[in-house]
């Protein structure tokens, strides 16, 4: 069984041949595939409102660093050290949750260690954090770079 399709347009083909039904299923099969991934929703949760920003309490969150030496592996500035830098925060408040309670290479703080509105101060306390200077407004470094 042979079945051609024709293509019709500017960079047309003189035709696509199909010749066995394994060939037809797959071909089939691809479109199939292609017209599901394009029709699903990106996501199965509601995109959350702009407007609200998580809460926390940087003062607390300063305690809890100090109580679970954080400092030890990400810096007193969370500029990092043996632990990944911290500073600036690029995780928002679930991401960096859900990423304690489940690290790749650090201990992990679940529920029985540190409460989600623990997490929330901890998170608040290392967005507070200033973030490093840039090159060019360090002195030290201006200066051996101009040496050079």
């Amino acid at each position: 069984m042979t079945k051609t399709i024709e293509r019709k347009g500017r960079k047309a083909r003189k035709g696509l041949t199909l010749e066995t039904p394994k060939e037809l299923f797959f071909a089939a099969l691809a479109a199939f595939a292609f017209f599901v991934i394009s029709a699903a929703p990106a996501s199965s949760q509601p995109p959350a409102p702009a407007n609200v920003t998580p809460s926390g309490n940087a003062q607390n969150g300063k305690e809890l660093y100090a109580k679970y030496s954080c400092y030890a592996c990400h810096g007193y500035d969370g500029h990092g050290g043996a632990g990944a830098r911290l500073v600036p925060m690029r995780m928002n408040l679930p991401g960096f949750s859900a990423y304690i309670k489940n690290p790749r290479q650090m201990p992990p703080y679940t529920a029985k260690v540190l409460s989600d509105a623990q997490a929330a101060d901890l998170w608040a306390y290392i967005k507070a954090m200033p973030e490093s200077p840039a090159p060019d407004k360090i002195p030290l470094l201006s200066r051996i770079m101009s040496e050079k």
